[in-house]
């Protein structure tokens, strides 16, 4: 998976380049996906994914995660020409306070918004608690073997 970083913050996030790649390594793997899709991920502030969680989705506060999928449901078909899932927004200060909440280190929480993210991207909801099962058990699938909780 081809992965660009877009960094609209002052941390430097090209540390992250390495892990997203093997999270998406082991996300074609267990998911038995094509190596050849490409994904945006963007670093924001809490005040950049506000504007963007209100204008888009119509919700008037910051989050941890945004993610705009060019297929919105995992049976959407893509063809042969379209490689590009789509884009996420990782909200860099939600990550520091939800890292510190929830007891593990920021690279775990950093790796955990970008599976969730990508998961979105290929198709993966969590709107209904089927499906929240499925995404929350891939989630920690991909995710646990390379960065752990601790």
């Amino acid at each position: 998976m081809e992965i660009t970083l877009i960094n609209r913050t002052n941390q430097d996030v090209s540390v992250y380049a390495s892990l997203f790649q093997k999270i998406a390594k082991s996300a074609e793997k267990i998911l038995e996906l094509p190596e050849d899709y490409e994904l945006s991920v963007t670093f924001v502030r809490s005040q950049t994914i506000h504007k963007i969680n209100r204008d888009y989705r119509n919700v008037d506060r910051p989050t941890d995660v945004i993610s705009f999928a060019i297929r919105d449901d995992e049976d959407d078909f893509i063809s042969e020409e379209e490689k590009d899932l789509g884009d996420i927004f990782i909200n860099i200060n939600y990550c520091k306070k939800q890292a510190k909440e929830y007891g593990h280190s920021y690279d775990r929480e950093m790796g955990f918004l970008f599976t969730h993210g990508m998961l979105h991207c290929l198709g993966y909801d969590h709107m209904c608690e089927e499906d929240e099962k499925v995404m929350f058990a891939l989630q920690d699938q991909i995710l646990d073997p390379i960065i752990s909780r601790k």
